[in-house]
């Protein structure tokens, strides 16, 4: 892994293949959305914060554990709701700013389409890795609340605890914090019955 960073935003872990890098280097000047989307898929996460790449390493096992093991739980208990649970698809939160969360519950959308708009998006998941914390607690849940998305819930791998916000105008207010033992008792935008123990090995 290396450190790096692509345009003005703030540099993190990521890990960027040659051909990635190629294409990075060879640009000039802030990205446009219509960049952005023609790089197509990658081997990396790369998300778009107003002109700037991020780029961040694919995500470790233990990483894709807790998606699967959550999303599975928001899954069952979104469908009897009418709504979807989509795990890391671009987030258009505005013009210029596509994050690509690990789980989101939305309102039913064209699943073709490239990018899912935040006014369909209900809940935001985040599950915080050491090299992306601050990403997911300060830069990230400062954006999805000014892009009006109610419900943010992040889940820390190392404290193996659960953090759910709501917004309150442009931010986010903490409503519980769930600690191995505890169990978080979700209401809205769908109800579910989630234990930390069930997620983080």
């Amino acid at each position: 892994m290396v450190a790096a960073t692509i345009g003005e935003f703030p540099t993190h872990e990521v890990g960027v293949t040659m051909t990635t890098a190629a294409v990075f280097d060879n640009h000039d000047g802030p990205w446009t959305e219509e960049e952005y989307l023609a790089l197509g898929e990658t081997p990396q996460r790369v998300e778009l914060f107003d002109g700037s790449l991020h780029v961040t390493p694919a995500p470790t096992p233990r990483h894709q554990r807790i998606s699967r093991k959550l999303g599975n739980l928001l899954e069952a208990a979104a469908e009897p709701a009418g709504l979807e649970l989509l795990e890391a698809v671009n987030v258009r939160l505005r013009p210029g700013r596509v994050p690509i969360p690990d789980l989101v519950v939305t309102e039913p959308v064209d699943l073709d389409e490239l990018m899912i708009d935040a006014a369909a998006v209900r809940l935001v998941c985040e599950i915080i890795s050491p090299s992306n914390a601050a990403t997911d607690k300060v830069l990230k849940m400062h954006y999805y609340a000014a892009a009006g998305i109610e419900w943010y819930l992040l889940v820390d791998q190392e404290t193996r605890m659960m953090h759910l916000y709501q917004r309150q105008g442009a931010h986010y207010v903490e409503r519980s914090v769930t600690k191995p033992g505890e169990v978080l008792e979700l209401t809205e935008p769908v109800r579910a019955t989630i234990r930390p123990e069930d997620l983080v090995p």
